[in-house]
């Protein structure tokens, strides 16, 4: 599973951002608040924060009190959609895109299927768990999808 930090920074971030503003439902939540919580550099965020907007998971709003919101509800967010949003591509297996094969000749490996179906069952199930399961601690009590 390739996952790297802009994921996981990613998920950290909604995570805190859902949390903060089911806590004060008018107040936008500062990236610079977000930072220091959730201890990720201020200027990485706003790369995530970018994407995130272009994606419509996010609002931003200007001036006092400026900061973000989600676009729609902790509920209706998934994690797979936040992965995705900063570019993540879910999968297990080592080829790269737009290839035939993982190996040198073009062919594909003898695990690659194996591979390919993790990603696509970890996709499925990231795809399941909400933003707002995430922040009420279900995740770990949650049972994987049939």
């Amino acid at each position: 599973m390739r996952l790297s930090t802009k994921g996981r920074y990613a998920v950290m971030a909604m995570a805190d951002l859902a949390r903060r503003q089911a806590e004060s439902a008018e107040r936008a939540v500062s990236l610079s608040d977000i930072a220091a919580r959730q201890e990720i550099s201020l200027s990485y965020l706003e790369q995530l924060f970018a994407r995130l907007r272009r994606r419509g998971l996010v609002q931003s709003h200007r001036g006092p009190g400026g900061g973000y919101r989600l676009a729609r509800s902790a509920v209706e967010t998934n994690i797979a959609e936040i992965v995705l949003a900063v570019d993540e591509p879910l999968r297990a297996t080592r080829c790269v895109a737009h290839t035939p094969g993982c190996m040198r000749n073009g062919e594909r490996c003898l695990t690659h299927d194996l591979w390919e179906e993790t990603g696509r069952q970890i996709e499925a199930w990231l795809a399941s768990v909400s933003l707002d399961d995430v922040v009420a601690g279900r995740v770990g009590t949650r049972k994987a999808a049939a």
